[in-house]
């Protein structure tokens, strides 16, 4: 069985716990003793519970990932419209073009959720020493169980932290160890902790469980996420082995999906018929919900709202041919007259139409109008500080997005997040192999991929066999946010999101009669940049205020 989030109960602390009436029945009412926290299996289930909404806060679909945004907005895939300053708006941009340098505060703010980070890893180690301290009246397999979701948890957040600033401070559950001057660990140390939790989670976690426990993570959850981890730790055999293990469970599958029915089913519940899906977090009207529709939207679905951001031109030229190759886009290139000439969308292939919506496109049974005047509308980058829902690139997002959801103004989301699924461990897979010199495996990676979607495949090694993999990546995991993370891991964020040629482009779309101009628009209007040190986010200056054990990272000094 899959991992399936139906409702979360935040049961947050172990004393001081609010509220709790609603599902115990105690005296008084605002705080419980650990005695009877532990006292039941009922109790301890309550107090995991708040750990899972964690899936959904490190998402797209969560504010956790990016105090900007969607870090897609400061990779090519993604445009913010705006340059006001906000969340969502104008930060992305902000940090894209990083003008005159960027701060160690401001970096630390952006990108570093270190506090957050330590706050929640802070529960779950309180968590894991009450159940050492306490929990020996549990039955022992679900003592054992506890454990194993409680280090799954630690495991994701410390994987979030070390992915950020590379050697961090690890704490574990011995509490008595935590002292206000705690100096920071390598990260070889950090990324051992990480596996460590993530490998007793998988040996111990059920591989599915009964129904009336069904929606906690799996032995294939925590596979899955060692996968992810452990390409970012470059411990290839060990990504690869994970991604075997997640494989060898004959649970999951990537289904062929040559429509954008079949295609959209990927991002549906695993209960839905998705058997792509090993961990996602489902939502309810009443709670808990998410504003993604309402962010990202066709701005023409309701006026003023929705279009914050919007895909690119050179997102669009990534998807190749549903028969397979690149078409010549020159045509579409020419920013003096333009060209009336219609854009390949039609011949481009599954993902293409999954992803994105254009000029033309069907959406909730009206075609979509993102050219001056339309429904939609268009608007040219910094000449409108505020698009107020129009797009800047002639483009709209369409994946991730429910296009089923229309009372935007008063119904909140509740598209299901599907956070780990079975193409992505492919890619990793792909990746560890072609790390460990498998070109065979890592052919096969890429392969499935492709197959899927109907293109063809001719293996390749060497550098063409990375970039393979490099370009699946990018256009099978559009938007579920990893380009920006992989780019940094890469450190090839430096080359590719700094100077004249990191700029991202659109097309500004004139209705001329029957027909359409199609004009070639830069939506930057200055180059980005990427400094190195960007590699590692700094430390907040929380930390180094209240640490005398630590200083900033050489990079930040």
């Amino acid at each position: 069985m899959k991992t399936k989030i139906f409702i979360i109960t935040l049961f947050v602390s172990v004393i001081g716990l609010s509220g709790c009436n609603k599902f115990l029945d105690l005296t008084p009412t605002d705080k419980l003793s650990d005695k009877v926290v532990w006292q039941s299996k009922e109790n301890v289930e309550l107090y995991v519970n708040g750990f899972y909404p964690y899936i959904t806060i490190y998402s797209p679909y969560g504010s956790g990932d990016s105090n900007a945004g969607l870090t897609e907005g400061m990779t090519e895939t993604l445009k913010f419209g705006s340059m006001t300053s906000g969340t969502n708006v104008g930060f992305p941009n902000m940090l894209a073009y990083s003008n005159g340098g960027i701060s160690a505060p401001t970096a630390s703010w952006y990108l570093g959720m270190w506090d957050d980070l330590y706050a929640r890893i802070r529960r779950v180690n309180e968590f894991l020493s009450g159940l050492n301290k306490f929990g020996s009246d549990l039955d022992p397999a679900d003592q054992l169980r506890f454990e194993a979701e409680a280090k799954f948890f630690r495991g994701f957040l410390y994987f979030q932290l070390i992915k950020r600033s590379k050697d961090v401070i690890l704490y574990d559950e011995d509490l008595s160890k935590i002292s206000r001057d705690m100096a920071i660990s390598t990260e070889s140390a950090g990324w051992d902790f990480v596996e460590s939790d993530l490998e007793f989670a998988a040996h111990n976690l059920p591989k599915e469980w009964p129904t009336a426990n069904r929606g906690r993570v799996t032995k294939g959850a925590a596979f899955a996420l060692q996968s992810r981890a452990m390409l970012y730790a470059e411990r290839w055999q060990v990504a690869k082995t994970a991604a075997d293990s997640v494989i060898a469970l004959n649970m999951y599958s990537i289904p062929t999906a040559t429509t954008v029915a079949q295609y959209n089913n990927s991002f549906k519940s695993n209960y839905s018929g998705n058997p792509e899906a090993i961990l996602e977090y489902n939502y309810l009207v009443s709670g808990p919900n998410h504003g993604f529709d309402k962010l990202f939207t066709p701005g023409g679905d309701v006026a003023g709202m929705g279009g914050k951001a919007a895909p690119t031109q050179e997102m669009v030229e990534s998807y190749e041919l549903a028969t397979g190759g690149f078409p010549d886009w020159s045509a579409w290139h020419n920013t003096t007259t333009g060209t009336t000439d219609t854009p390949p969308y039609s011949q481009l292939e599954v993902r293409f139409h999954a992803s994105i919506l254009y000029n033309g496109a069907t959406w909730k049974g009206r075609t979509i109008q993102p050219y001056i005047g339309g429904q939609d509308g268009w608007a040219s980058f910094k000449d409108d500080p505020n698009p107020s829902g129009k797009t800047v690139t002639g483009y709209y997002l369409r994946k991730l997005v429910d296009e089923s959801h229309t009372d935007l103004n008063s119904v909140p989301g509740t598209k299901t997040l599907v956070a780990i699924r079975m193409a992505e461990v492919y890619l990793n897979r792909a990746e560890a192999c072609y790390k460990l010199n498998d070109v065979q495996g890592a052919n096969a990676g890429v392969r499935a991929i492709r197959t899927r979607v109907g293109l063809p495949y001719t293996d390749k090694s060497g550098q063409d066999l990375f970039n393979a993999i490099r370009q699946e990546r990018k256009v099978e995991l559009a938007y579920e946010g990893h380009l920006y993370w992989d780019m940094r891991r890469w450190e090839l964020a430096h080359i590719e999101y700094s100077g004249p040629g990191s700029r991202v482009h659109g097309l500004k779309i004139e209705k001329q009669g029957a027909n359409y101009i199609y004009t070639y628009v830069d939506c930057d209007k200055e180059d980005r940049y990427f400094p190195t040190k960007m590699y590692r986010i700094p430390m907040p200056e929380t930390e180094l205020a209240n640490n005398s054990a630590v200083q900033q990272y050489e990079e930040w000094r």
